[in-house]
């Protein structure tokens, strides 16, 4: 589902020193221009502190070297999955979208439809998001590999963290280097927004399921992680993802991102 965590720490009580990536927008950059920067910022504020951001640059090490060692006390951005850290209540919903341009008039909102099989329509997704798996399964890896070595400068990404940026699959989009894009709704929002090109975003359906049978989800809640140890954090942070509902729904719907109910 996209690549920002978000860590914050407590070493000062009057600060919340906020853990946020260098150069990972639309999460999060060193300008604090991404929707997370804030997202913390009313988080803080609801906790009585202001904030200090902390930047880290290789999101592989967010959780061992900066949650686990103590250098950072929370971090958002989290998925349900992860057994690493104790979650707080959901902060949104959101999913994953295929994204076209408005002219071309594609309509796909499904992995089943016929179209993604077609070996001439050109379907962008990132190396590691679960659209790679999905590729797979259509048969439509190999068509895409030079697109996949595009996007990373021909290195592998085993053992390496490369950052891609999302905005580049949408300037694909808009320049009809691609057909449709796969991303995380959160990850593409403000891009399609901004585009000068009308872009159309479809939420794709949740009913996305692997040869045998298992099920690929394509809908996640996000939420707030502590180090399990911390369950008092835990439910101050509980209290002020509630009093602060509006403000970061405020945000995200600012931010273009494609919003799902959060109780269902």
């Amino acid at each position: 589902m996209g690549m920002l965590m978000l860590l914050v720490t407590s070493a000062h009580a009057a600060d919340l020193n906020v853990c946020a990536g260098k150069d990972e927008l639309p999460f999060s950059n060193q300008n604090q221009e991404g929707f997370e920067n804030d997202i913390a910022k009313v988080i803080a504020s609801a906790l009585g502190r202001n904030v200090n951001f902390v930047w880290w640059s290789d999101a592989r090490y967010t959780v061992t070297e900066f949650l686990d060692k103590k250098k950072c006390d929370v971090m958002l951005g989290v998925d349900e999955s992860d057994p690493r850290v104790l979650k707080t209540v959901p902060y949104y919903r959101s999913g994953y979208v295929f994204i076209s341009r408005a002219d071309r008039n594609i309509d796909v909102s499904s992995w089943d439809d016929p179209i993604l099989k077609e070996h001439n329509f050109r379907i962008g997704v990132l190396p590691d998001s679960p659209g790679k798996n999905l590729l797979l399964q259509i048969n439509r890896y190999d068509d895409m590999f030079d697109y996949f070595a595009e996007l990373t400068n021909y290195e592998s990404t085993r053992n390496k963290y490369i950052r891609i940026d999302p905005k580049k699959l949408i300037d694909d989009i808009a320049d009809k280097h691609l057909h449709v894009a796969m991303l995380w709704g959160p990850e593409a929002g403000r891009y399609v927004r901004d585009s000068k090109i009308p872009l159309r975003m479809q939420i794709i359906d949740d009913n996305v399921k692997k040869l045998n049978g298992d099920k690929v989800p394509m809908y996640y809640k996000v939420y707030i992680g502590v180090r399990k140890d911390d369950d008092a954090l835990k439910q101050q942070l509980d209290v002020a993802i509630k009093s602060k509902s509006k403000e970061i729904d405020a945000i995200l719907k600012k931010e273009g991102i494609p919003l799902l109910p959060i109780n269902d």
